[in-house]
């Protein structure tokens, strides 16, 4: 058993160094420009593979604070406005990190690729059924080869990081490293949407592009701060309230500057959700927040109420829908349009849908899942959500962690918030916001493996200890 750990470490010390001395091969024989680029490729890879954790974290801090590159036509950046493929820092992170994840997890030989956890079948099942659907796509015209498959990875790629950050993760003492680095993320991207707010416009997270996408970083935010609000509301979570105040002080003034008519659905629905669990412990919070939300129109920023009222007080313009006497505005119109023109689109092909890119660009999760996958896809996507909730739900009732279960708390808060922000927006397969939500499902995953495996391991001690005092017991016998 010796050799193979011998090979091991050799290999573990020789791949870094042949990597150091290709790279600076190459650095000395090509321009500036192409070197710099070259190190800040090799830094993170190099990194990952000496410390996959160190990897980690690398990625947590890139979530939202990386640049992006559109690849593609579309008619603009981002999530929302076409059918490029926006690159960014983050992806490129990813890819290194995960490639050097791996090349160390084969050298090496510790542990398994594939962990076995909850939701491995349900991703699988619902990657299956993205794949299947591109693929009849392709074979029927309706899929271009080359745009159908980076979408793919790009929209899935946040389950390798699922995976990746459930076999990195070994100690409860990471997961609590990991979540606080996703916090202080969230405070410094806080800290750069409110510096937008005086210039007027709606705010988005760095990078963005000019146009922006509001919507995601109102969905990010909204996920974050149920996160934060979990570990406000769990007994013994954290000893310092403060830090945490702030930045849910500090996130909600950001989360105002997107303007975004989704996210302050999905942020009712948590706080909805935070009524309901406090509603048997002190009646009197449901009627403060009814008080406070009667007069709003008072206190609420001046930008945030035109916005939500803008639904329905649009100046009459061409192309709005009535529901009966009520007239909504040309943006809420258009995604009421797609989810009709969706069920257009499904009758085609009913079974596994147009593929992916195959289908019209929409604007909403559930008609997008049903018009590119058909009713495969469909149901895999709601047994995949079904898979996350009842795993969550499991963690928060088995793990007897505070700090845990004010996280999983979040999660499902946050989890919710998610599902209505869907509703207006690619929530599940915009990178930026599913990357810290697949993050912390790793996260609630591995504890609760963690703390399922503690029984075995205490019975295994207290049987090696039952033969032990028998060996010594003997021991005196014959003495």
């Amino acid at each position: 058993m010796a050799k193979p750990e011998v090979g091991s470490t050799a290999l573990e010390i020789l791949v870094p160094l042949i990597m150091a001395i290709s790279l600076a091969l190459v650095i000395g024989t090509t321009k500036p420009t192409l070197s710099l680029i070259l190190i800040l490729g090799a830094f993170p890879m190099v990194v990952a593979f000496l410390s996959p954790l160190a990897g980690l974290y690398l990625l947590v801090f890139s979530m939202l604070l990386g640049p992006e590159l559109l690849v593609g036509g579309g008619m603009g950046s981002g999530t929302t406005l076409g059918r490029g493929v926006t690159l960014r820092y983050d992806d490129f992170i990813l890819l290194l990190v995960g490639v050097a994840w791996l090349a160390r997890t084969a050298i090496s030989k510790q542990g398994n690729l594939l962990l076995r956890t909850p939701l491995n079948r349900p991703i699988m099942l619902y990657t299956a059924a993205c794949v299947l659907a591109t693929l009849m796509g392709i074979l029927t015209g309706l899929v271009r080869p080359v745009s159908g498959f980076f979408f793919l990875l790009k929209y899935y790629e946040y389950f390798f990081l699922y995976f990746m950050t459930v076999n990195v993760i070994t100690s409860q003492k990471q997961i609590r490293s990991v979540v606080w680095a996703s916090l202080a993320t969230c405070f410094l991207v806080s800290l750069y949407a409110i510096s937008q707010i005086p210039s007027g416009q709606r705010v988005s997270a760095p990078f963005e592009g000019e146009s922006g996408e509001p919507n995601t970083l109102g969905g990010y935010l909204v996920f974050m701060l149920a996160i934060v609000t979990g570990l406000l509301m769990t007994p013994g979570a954290v000893t310092q309230k403060l830090p945490l105040v702030i930045l849910m002080g500090v996130g909600g003034i950001a989360l105002q500057g997107t303007l975004s008519r989704s996210s302050f659905l999905a942020a009712g629905v948590v706080i909805l959700g935070v009524l309901g669990l406090v509603w048997r412990k002190n009646p009197l919070y449901p009627a403060l927040f009814l008080i406070a939300l009667l007069t709003a129109p008072w206190w609420t920023p001046h930008a945030v109420t035109e916005r939500i009222m803008y639904t329905f007080a649009q100046p009459q313009e061409e192309g709005q829908i009535r529901l009966g006497s009520v007239r909504v505005d040309t943006s809420t119109s258009d995604r009421l349009r797609s989810w009709r023109q969706s069920l257009d689109y499904f009758q085609r092909s009913p079974l596994w849908g147009a593929g992916v890119t195959g289908g019209p660009f929409i604007d909403a999760m559930y008609p997008r899942v049903l018009v590119e996958t058909g009713l495969l896809g469909s149901c895999a996507f709601l047994v995949l959500l079904w898979a996350v909730f009842r795993t969550g739900v499991t963690g928060y009732q088995q793990v007897p962690d505070p700090f845990m279960r004010g996280v999983t708390l979040g999660f499902l808060l946050g989890f919710g918030g998610l599902l209505v922000h869907a509703i207006g927006a690619n929530t599940f397969i915009i990178v930026r916001i599913m990357e810290p939500f697949w993050l912390y499902a790793a996260l609630i995953v591995r504890m609760l493996i963690m703390h399922q495996a503690q029984p075995a391991s205490e019975a295994g001690l207290l049987a090696q200890q039952t033969i032990n005092r028998g060996i010594a017991q003997r021991g005196h016998q014959s003495a």
